[in-house]
């Protein structure tokens, strides 16, 4: 898209250029992701756990200070998604752990 080209931006009812209105678009699309210390986190970041965790149906406690890796971001302000052996579709709170 060039500059040349205007398209209507329904939210505000006005007409601006489209690459202004794709950056518009996905700035609002971005959620900020922060750890209980407020740090930010991103997609392949480390984080480390900040008390022992009971993870429902898999029977299994995480302890404090055990170190995930490679976390996904969800989209969702709190929520990490997280790889961890022997438990499928672990899903965290982001207060629970600390960015490492």
């Amino acid at each position: 898209m060039s500059d040349d080209e205007y398209v209507y931006d329904e939210e505000s009812g006005e007409w601006m250029p489209a690459s202004e209105l794709a950056a518009k678009q996905a700035a609002s699309g971005s959620v900020e992701v922060r750890d209980a210390v407020g740090n930010l986190l991103a997609d392949g970041d480390q984080v480390t756990l900040i008390k022992d965790l009971t993870v429902k149906g898999a029977g299994q406690t995480l302890k404090q200070g055990t170190l995930i890796k490679s976390i996904r971001l969800t989209g969702d302000s709190q929520e990490i998604d997280c790889k961890y052996p022997g438990i499928k579709g672990l899903v965290l709170r982001a207060e629970f752990v600390k960015k490492r």
